[in-house]
């Protein structure tokens, strides 16, 4: 039998799952689109990751897993300019 009340969180982490891809889709494209224009925007963004921290607490925070997310998007970025 089916817990009822894991449903409601479930569907809690489905809805911020597609909120983030949502947003990432949006941002990456708006980011892309601006540095077509201006790509100087790439090394700055590349020079502020130092400021790019983990939210997370304890174990789970981890500061250069983030910046290494951060990096991969403006290589591919790079990579398309």
């Amino acid at each position: 039998m089916t817990d009822p009340t894991s449903a409601p969180a479930s569907d809690a982490i489905i809805d911020a799952r597609r909120r983030e891809m949502a947003v990432e889709h949006l941002l990456f494209g708006t980011i892309r689109f601006v540095a077509q224009r201006h790509p100087e925007l790439l090394d700055e963004l590349d020079g502020s990751l130092d400021h790019l921290w983990d939210k997370a607490h304890g174990e789970a925070r981890d500061d250069e897993a983030v910046r290494e997310i951060a990096r991969r998007f403006i290589k591919s970025l790079h990579t398309e300019s």
